[in-house]
Protein backbone atom coordinates (compact mmCIF):
# COMPACT_ATOMS: atom_id res chain seq x y z
CA UNK A 1 0.00 0.00 0.00
CA UNK A 2 1.14 3.57 -0.69
CA UNK A 3 3.07 5.35 2.05
CA UNK A 4 3.01 9.15 2.20
CA UNK A 5 3.66 11.68 4.94
CA UNK A 6 3.17 15.40 5.56
CA UNK A 7 6.25 17.61 5.45
CA UNK A 8 7.52 21.11 6.17
CA UNK A 9 7.32 22.77 2.77
CA UNK A 10 9.85 25.38 1.65
CA UNK A 11 7.90 27.95 -0.34
CA UNK A 12 7.67 31.67 -1.19
CA UNK A 13 5.68 34.21 0.83
CA UNK A 14 2.31 34.98 -0.75
CA UNK A 15 3.25 38.49 -1.86
CA UNK A 16 6.17 37.37 -4.06
CA UNK A 17 4.97 34.00 -5.35
CA UNK A 18 4.44 35.32 -8.89
CA UNK A 19 8.07 36.48 -8.97
CA UNK A 20 9.43 33.13 -7.79
CA UNK A 21 7.22 30.89 -9.93
CA UNK A 22 8.77 29.07 -12.90
CA UNK A 23 7.89 26.42 -15.42
CA UNK A 24 9.41 22.92 -14.93
CA UNK A 25 13.13 22.77 -15.65
CA UNK A 26 12.77 20.41 -18.61
CA UNK A 27 10.17 22.26 -20.71
CA UNK A 28 12.51 25.03 -21.84
CA UNK A 29 16.16 25.38 -22.71
CA UNK A 30 18.79 27.50 -20.99
CA UNK A 31 18.32 30.56 -23.18
CA UNK A 32 14.53 30.48 -22.80
CA UNK A 33 14.98 30.30 -19.02
CA UNK A 34 17.49 33.14 -19.17
CA UNK A 35 14.97 35.28 -21.05
CA UNK A 36 12.10 34.48 -18.65
CA UNK A 37 14.25 35.26 -15.59
CA UNK A 38 15.80 38.44 -17.01
CA UNK A 39 15.79 41.22 -14.44
CA UNK A 40 14.21 38.98 -11.78
CA UNK A 41 16.63 37.73 -9.10
CA UNK A 42 13.73 35.91 -7.37
CA UNK A 43 12.99 33.58 -10.29
CA UNK A 44 13.28 29.89 -9.35
CA UNK A 45 15.17 29.38 -12.61
CA UNK A 46 18.27 30.61 -10.72
CA UNK A 47 18.04 27.37 -8.72
CA UNK A 48 16.62 24.82 -11.17
CA UNK A 49 18.54 26.15 -14.22
CA UNK A 50 21.52 27.90 -12.59
CA UNK A 51 23.46 28.03 -15.87
CA UNK A 52 21.51 31.23 -16.57
CA UNK A 53 23.84 32.96 -14.10
CA UNK A 54 26.82 32.15 -16.34
CA UNK A 55 27.78 33.27 -19.82
CA UNK A 56 25.49 32.01 -22.62
CA UNK A 57 26.61 28.62 -23.86
CA UNK A 58 27.97 27.47 -20.48
CA UNK A 59 27.64 23.71 -20.06
CA UNK A 60 24.84 23.18 -17.54
CA UNK A 61 26.56 20.02 -16.26
CA UNK A 62 29.75 21.74 -15.05
CA UNK A 63 30.44 21.37 -11.31
CA UNK A 64 30.41 25.13 -10.77
CA UNK A 65 26.88 25.29 -12.22
CA UNK A 66 25.59 22.76 -9.68
CA UNK A 67 27.46 24.69 -6.97
CA UNK A 68 25.67 27.84 -8.12
CA UNK A 69 22.32 26.11 -7.56
CA UNK A 70 23.32 25.47 -3.94
CA UNK A 71 24.49 29.07 -3.50
CA UNK A 72 21.26 30.42 -4.96
CA UNK A 73 19.05 28.07 -2.92
CA UNK A 74 20.74 29.27 0.28
CA UNK A 75 20.46 32.90 -0.84
CA UNK A 76 16.73 32.51 -1.53
CA UNK A 77 16.24 31.25 2.03
CA UNK A 78 18.49 33.91 3.56
CA UNK A 79 16.60 36.62 1.64
CA UNK A 80 13.22 35.29 2.75
CA UNK A 81 12.19 34.42 -0.81
CA UNK A 82 11.78 30.78 0.24
CA UNK A 83 10.64 30.07 3.80
CA UNK A 84 10.18 26.68 5.46
CA UNK A 85 6.86 26.06 7.20
CA UNK A 86 7.14 25.63 10.95
CA UNK A 87 5.18 22.35 11.02
CA UNK A 88 4.40 19.43 8.74
CA UNK A 89 1.50 19.87 6.34
CA UNK A 90 -0.13 18.34 3.36
CA UNK A 91 -1.13 20.84 0.67
CA UNK A 92 -3.66 20.96 -2.17
CA UNK A 93 -2.37 22.24 -5.50
CA UNK A 94 -4.67 22.93 -8.45
CA UNK A 95 -3.93 23.80 -12.07
CA UNK A 96 -6.37 25.44 -14.47
CA UNK A 97 -5.71 24.75 -18.14
CA UNK A 98 -8.00 25.15 -21.14
CA UNK A 99 -10.96 25.95 -18.92
CA UNK A 100 -10.67 22.91 -16.63
CA UNK A 101 -9.13 22.60 -13.17
CA UNK A 102 -7.48 19.52 -11.68
CA UNK A 103 -6.80 19.22 -7.94
CA UNK A 104 -3.94 17.26 -6.41
CA UNK A 105 -2.59 16.58 -2.92
CA UNK A 106 1.05 17.51 -2.31
CA UNK A 107 2.75 14.74 -0.33
CA UNK A 108 6.12 13.36 0.66
CA UNK A 109 6.20 10.05 -1.23
CA UNK A 110 8.13 7.06 0.09
CA UNK A 111 11.40 6.14 -1.61
CA UNK A 112 10.95 2.44 -0.88
CA UNK A 113 7.60 2.47 -2.71
CA UNK A 114 9.49 3.43 -5.87
CA UNK A 115 12.28 0.93 -5.30
CA UNK A 116 9.79 -1.92 -4.77
CA UNK A 117 7.48 -1.00 -7.66
CA UNK A 118 4.49 0.30 -5.69
CA UNK A 119 5.01 3.57 -7.56
CA UNK A 120 4.40 2.50 -11.15
CA UNK A 121 6.24 3.93 -14.15
CA UNK A 122 5.41 3.74 -17.84
CA UNK A 123 8.56 5.16 -19.43
CA UNK A 124 12.16 4.04 -19.57
CA UNK A 125 14.63 6.62 -18.30
CA UNK A 126 18.00 7.75 -19.61
CA UNK A 127 20.86 7.41 -17.16
CA UNK A 128 22.44 10.75 -18.18
CA UNK A 129 19.21 12.63 -17.41
CA UNK A 130 18.79 10.73 -14.15
CA UNK A 131 22.35 11.61 -13.11
CA UNK A 132 21.81 15.30 -13.88
CA UNK A 133 18.84 15.52 -11.52
CA UNK A 134 20.51 13.21 -8.99
CA UNK A 135 23.40 15.69 -8.74
CA UNK A 136 20.90 18.52 -8.31
CA UNK A 137 19.00 16.72 -5.53
CA UNK A 138 22.17 15.45 -3.88
CA UNK A 139 24.03 18.76 -3.80
CA UNK A 140 21.01 20.82 -2.67
CA UNK A 141 19.85 18.14 -0.25
CA UNK A 142 16.33 19.01 -1.41
CA UNK A 143 13.67 18.28 -4.00
CA UNK A 144 13.18 21.70 -5.59
CA UNK A 145 10.41 20.55 -7.96
CA UNK A 146 7.63 18.00 -7.37
CA UNK A 147 6.90 14.97 -9.50
CA UNK A 148 3.41 14.34 -10.87
CA UNK A 149 1.52 11.23 -9.71
CA UNK A 150 -1.94 9.85 -10.39
CA UNK A 151 -3.90 7.57 -8.08
CA UNK A 152 -7.22 5.67 -8.36
CA UNK A 153 -10.19 7.79 -7.35
CA UNK A 154 -10.86 7.74 -3.62
CA UNK A 155 -14.11 9.17 -2.25
CA UNK A 156 -12.61 10.18 1.10
CA UNK A 157 -9.69 12.05 -0.46
CA UNK A 158 -12.07 13.65 -2.96
CA UNK A 159 -14.11 14.99 -0.05
CA UNK A 160 -10.95 16.27 1.63
CA UNK A 161 -10.05 18.15 -1.54
CA UNK A 162 -13.59 19.57 -1.78
CA UNK A 163 -13.59 20.82 1.83
CA UNK A 164 -10.07 22.27 1.71
CA UNK A 165 -10.62 24.10 -1.58
CA UNK A 166 -13.84 25.66 -0.29
CA UNK A 167 -11.57 27.87 1.83
CA UNK A 168 -9.38 30.76 0.74
CA UNK A 169 -6.24 29.66 -1.13
CA UNK A 170 -2.75 30.58 0.02
CA UNK A 171 -1.80 31.28 -3.61
CA UNK A 172 -4.14 32.05 -6.49
CA UNK A 173 -2.76 33.50 -9.73
CA UNK A 174 -2.47 33.08 -13.48
CA UNK A 175 1.07 32.60 -14.80
CA UNK A 176 2.35 34.31 -17.98
CA UNK A 177 1.65 31.14 -19.99
CA UNK A 178 -2.07 31.44 -19.13
CA UNK A 179 -2.17 28.53 -16.66
CA UNK A 180 -3.90 29.14 -13.35
CA UNK A 181 -2.24 28.01 -10.12
CA UNK A 182 -4.09 27.59 -6.82
CA UNK A 183 -2.63 26.34 -3.52
CA UNK A 184 -4.05 25.57 -0.07
CA UNK A 185 -2.24 24.61 3.15
CA UNK A 186 -3.83 21.79 5.16
CA UNK A 187 -3.34 22.64 8.83
CA UNK A 188 -5.95 20.47 10.58
CA UNK A 189 -4.31 17.51 12.34
CA UNK A 190 -7.31 15.21 11.91
CA UNK A 191 -7.38 15.89 8.15
CA UNK A 192 -3.63 15.30 7.91
CA UNK A 193 -4.00 11.92 9.62
CA UNK A 194 -6.99 11.05 7.42
CA UNK A 195 -4.94 11.71 4.27
CA UNK A 196 -2.11 9.49 5.53
CA UNK A 197 -4.56 6.71 6.38
CA UNK A 198 -6.42 6.88 3.07
CA UNK A 199 -3.27 6.76 0.97
CA UNK A 200 -2.28 3.67 2.97
CA UNK A 201 -5.34 1.95 1.46
CA UNK A 202 -4.28 2.72 -2.13
CA UNK A 203 -2.26 -0.14 -3.65
CA UNK A 204 -0.26 1.90 -6.15
CA UNK A 205 0.64 5.39 -7.26
CA UNK A 206 1.39 6.06 -10.93
CA UNK A 207 3.94 8.45 -12.39
CA UNK A 208 2.04 10.70 -14.78
CA UNK A 209 4.99 12.98 -15.53
CA UNK A 210 8.51 13.32 -14.19
CA UNK A 211 10.04 9.86 -14.58
CA UNK A 212 13.60 11.21 -14.45
CA UNK A 213 12.92 13.45 -11.45
CA UNK A 214 11.21 10.55 -9.64
CA UNK A 215 14.10 8.20 -10.36
CA UNK A 216 16.64 10.82 -9.30
CA UNK A 217 14.87 11.65 -6.04
CA UNK A 218 14.34 8.01 -5.13
CA UNK A 219 17.85 6.90 -6.08
CA UNK A 220 19.46 9.68 -4.05
CA UNK A 221 17.27 8.79 -1.07
CA UNK A 222 18.21 5.14 -1.43
CA UNK A 223 21.86 6.11 -1.77
CA UNK A 224 21.72 8.16 1.45
CA UNK A 225 20.09 5.25 3.27
CA UNK A 226 22.83 2.83 2.17
CA UNK A 227 25.58 5.26 3.18
CA UNK A 228 24.19 6.06 6.62
CA UNK A 229 25.40 3.50 9.21
CA UNK A 230 22.80 4.84 11.65
CA UNK A 231 19.89 4.69 9.20
CA UNK A 232 16.53 4.31 10.97
CA UNK A 233 14.01 4.78 8.14
CA UNK A 234 12.55 7.97 9.59
CA UNK A 235 15.00 10.38 7.93
CA UNK A 236 13.76 13.02 5.49
CA UNK A 237 15.75 11.43 2.65
CA UNK A 238 13.38 8.45 2.76
CA UNK A 239 10.75 10.64 1.09
CA UNK A 240 10.51 12.93 -1.92
CA UNK A 241 8.20 15.68 -3.16
CA UNK A 242 5.16 14.71 -5.24
CA UNK A 243 1.74 16.02 -6.24
CA UNK A 244 -0.81 13.21 -6.52
CA UNK A 245 -3.97 13.77 -8.59
CA UNK A 246 -7.10 11.56 -8.62
CA UNK A 247 -7.25 9.79 -11.99
CA UNK A 248 -10.62 11.29 -12.93
CA UNK A 249 -9.19 14.81 -12.64
CA UNK A 250 -6.63 14.20 -15.36
CA UNK A 251 -6.80 14.60 -19.10
CA UNK A 252 -4.31 12.69 -21.22
CA UNK A 253 -2.80 15.09 -23.74
CA UNK A 254 -1.53 14.33 -27.23
CA UNK A 255 2.08 13.16 -27.41
CA UNK A 256 3.32 14.26 -30.83
CA UNK A 257 6.58 13.82 -32.70
CA UNK A 258 7.69 15.32 -36.02
CA UNK A 259 9.45 13.01 -38.51
CA UNK A 260 11.37 15.23 -40.90
CA UNK A 261 11.89 12.84 -43.83
CA UNK A 262 10.92 9.39 -45.09
CA UNK A 263 14.48 8.07 -45.49
CA UNK A 264 14.33 8.17 -49.29
CA UNK A 265 10.91 6.55 -49.61
CA UNK A 266 7.93 8.05 -51.37
CA UNK A 267 4.79 8.48 -49.25
CA UNK A 268 3.24 5.46 -50.99
CA UNK A 269 6.30 3.32 -50.30
CA UNK A 270 6.35 4.46 -46.69
CA UNK A 271 2.71 3.45 -46.17
CA UNK A 272 3.37 0.14 -47.90
CA UNK A 273 6.15 -0.61 -45.43
CA UNK A 274 3.90 0.39 -42.51
CA UNK A 275 1.33 -2.17 -43.68
CA UNK A 276 3.82 -4.93 -42.93
CA UNK A 277 3.22 -4.36 -39.22
CA UNK A 278 0.15 -2.14 -38.94
CA UNK A 279 -3.37 -1.90 -40.26
CA UNK A 280 -3.30 1.44 -42.10
CA UNK A 281 -6.62 3.27 -42.53
CA UNK A 282 -7.09 6.53 -44.45
CA UNK A 283 -9.15 8.74 -42.10
CA UNK A 284 -9.46 11.65 -44.53
CA UNK A 285 -8.47 15.26 -43.96
CA UNK A 286 -10.24 16.00 -40.64
CA UNK A 287 -7.86 15.89 -37.64
CA UNK A 288 -8.03 12.46 -36.02
CA UNK A 289 -7.05 11.46 -32.49
CA UNK A 290 -6.45 7.87 -31.42
CA UNK A 291 -9.37 6.49 -29.43
CA UNK A 292 -8.02 3.16 -28.15
CA UNK A 293 -4.90 1.37 -27.01
CA UNK A 294 -2.41 0.58 -29.81
CA UNK A 295 -3.90 3.23 -32.12
CA UNK A 296 -1.60 5.83 -33.66
CA UNK A 297 -2.52 8.87 -35.72
CA UNK A 298 -0.22 9.76 -38.61
CA UNK A 299 -0.44 13.01 -40.61
CA UNK A 300 1.05 12.68 -44.08
CA UNK A 301 0.56 14.76 -47.25
CA UNK A 302 -2.50 16.58 -45.90
CA UNK A 303 -4.30 13.41 -44.80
Amino acid sequence: MATVKPFRGVRPPRDIVTEVVSRPYDVLDSEEARAEAEGNPKSLYHIIKPEIDFAPGTDEHKPEVYDKAVENFKAFQNNGWLVQDDKEHYYVYAQTMDGRTQYGIVVAAYVDDYMTGKIKKHELTRRDKEEDRMKHVRINNANIEPVFFAFPDNAVLEEVIRKVTAGKPEYDFVAPDGFGHHFWVIDDEATIQLITDEFAKIPNLYIADGHHRTAAAALVGNEKARNNPNHTGTEEYNYFLAVAFPASHLKILDYNRLVKDLNGMSPAEFLEHLEENFEVIDKGTVPYRPAALHNFSLYLEGR
